[in-house]
């Protein structure tokens, strides 16, 4: 390695220590956590986590603030979230051991937020629907999306206040760790993720990165999207039968 290279050592430790690896991906929920809810999920005492929190901030991996007698964190950026999402590709499974966890690890699959958006087989069936109703558009050769004149007239009436000149993207294309695909992030993915929450569409399942879908917003996403939530059974891709017949021409 130049000594002109960025120092990757120093965050690949950071990254690498495993009690810290879960504070991370508990932040990955976009929200900010108290250190004690922290270090209950990496199973440590409450000495250890504030030591290992004290070292993601001084990484500039994690942000934290004082809010009276706690001390609340949160990932530091969005970039941060995307190296972590990225790392979750090429990581192994977690083993499920007990009915519990498999039920957890389902519904992140099904439906969880990715820092700021939409992620999982909700956040592919949403990008997905956008683009058959011709609001976003696809590069043939990049497959890289774009916001089309009708999706930016839709996502106005919505009040999404999207910013062309800030230095993050309007929309960026983020691969989905457990589904494999892509889903929409960006300043559009987390405008659609806050609408849907503001609209109450979807919810918190806990403190987690896991999210339902409410029967308000299960209605909502058939009329506005053609969606079908929950997913119906198929022998395909599981995300392919959220796509109502109206979108496929039927």
């Amino acid at each position: 390695m130049s000594d002109h290279d960025p120092q990757l050592q120093t965050v690949a430790a950071l990254i690498g220590d495993a009690s810290r690896a879960t504070i991370l991906l508990s932040l990955m929920g976009g929200r900010q956590l108290p250190a004690s809810d922290l270090a209950r999920r990496a199973h440590i005492a409450p000495a250890t986590c504030s030591e290992h929190l004290t070292k993601l901030v001084a990484g500039g991996l994690v942000t934290g603030r004082a809010q009276g007698r706690s001390r609340y964190y949160r990932l530091a950026s969005a970039e941060v979230a995307e190296v972590l999402e990225g790392l979750l590709q090429i990581a192994p499974p977690a083993s499920v051991r007990s009915l519990h966890e498999s039920t957890l690890t389902q519904q992140l699959h099904a439906a969880r937020t990715c820092y700021d958006h939409l992620a999982g087989k909700l956040g592919i069936a949403v990008t997905g629907a956008m683009q058959q109703a011709q609001w976003l558009s696809a590069d043939p050769d990049t497959g890289l999306l774009s916001i089309t004149a009708d999706g930016a007239q839709q996502f106005a009436q919505w009040g999404l206040v999207l910013a062309p000149r800030s230095t993050r993207p309007l929309i960026r294309s983020c691969l989905d760790w457990s589904e494999r695909r892509y889903h929409i992030a960006g300043q559009l993915g987390a405008a659609v993720a806050q609408w849907f929450f503001h609209e109450e569409w979807i919810e918190r399942g806990g403190s987690g990165r896991i999210i339902r879908v409410t029967a308000r917003g299960a209605s909502a996403l058939n009329e506005m999207l053609g969606l079908v939530w929950p997913p119906l059974p198929t022998q395909n891709h599981p995300t392919a039968s959220l796509l109502h017949d109206r979108h496929q021409g039927r």
